[in-house]
């Protein structure tokens, strides 16, 4: 994100946060998001608002859902963990329309979106900052913190490439790169711990019933 835009998108966080602090159901609230979700999204401080409100919207959904919260912390990361499985189908899916069509594809657009997520880190360094084995994945040892961004991550790349109709692996690379550090700023503006330093979970490996990933 160049300097300018930086200023830009700085620019919408007050009236951002005011709208929030307002209440989702008040008229100002909504005008404020109408306008931004309904802004041209191919300019850069448009596209940070409409991340930014997807990224609330979403937390809110599951601030409101009681049974979620009430759940043990190891229950959560496994309901997001299946979550972002099925996610991530449909990215494949809709990457593959865009040109990404091997394993090596894939992988390495993957490796795109964590490095924007994770400040330039891929799924190996990633991989060795947690400290892990290597038959050991990186997603198995997420607290529910670092897989809803995650989340967030792989459900606005999709939507993205999908709006835009976007061809080619190169762009697509490039999409899921922007995406994972617009998520990764949100969380910056927000005051939010970065994904890289979120705590491991006590109870380290996911156990149960997920859902497998395949491509």
């Amino acid at each position: 994100m160049n300097p300018e835009t930086k200023k830009q998108y700085r620019s919408y966080i007050p009236v951002l946060k005011t709208s929030l602090a307002l209440g989702w159901e008040g008229e100002f609230g909504q005008r404020i998001e109408h306008h931004v979700q309904n802004a041209d999204a191919s300019k850069p401080v448009i596209a940070n608002g409409q991340t930014y409100f997807a990224i609330q919207t979403r937390r809110k959904e599951l601030e409101d859902d009681t049974g979620f919260q009430q759940l043990p912390e190891d229950q959560k990361r496994l309901m997001l963990r299946n979550e972002l499985a099925a996610h991530s189908k449909q990215l494949a899916a809709v990457a593959k329309d865009a040109g990404v069509k091997s394993g090596l594809d894939y992988a390495i657009f993957q490796n795109h979106g964590y490095k924007g997520l994770y400040g330039g880190l891929d799924n190996k360094a990633i991989h060795q900052h947690k400290g892990l084995k290597k038959s050991q994945k990186i997603l198995d040892h997420m607290g529910s913190t670092e897989l809803a961004a995650n989340l967030f991550c792989a459900t606005q790349t999709e939507d993205k490439l999908k709006r835009e109709n976007t061809k080619g692996k190169t762009k697509a690379n490039q999409t899921h790169f922007e995406v994972g550090g617009k998520v990764r700023q949100t969380i910056r503006d927000l005051g939010g711990t970065m994904p890289e330093d979120l705590p491991a979970p006590d109870k380290g490996e996911l156990s149960g019933k997920r859902t497998e990933i395949r491509h």
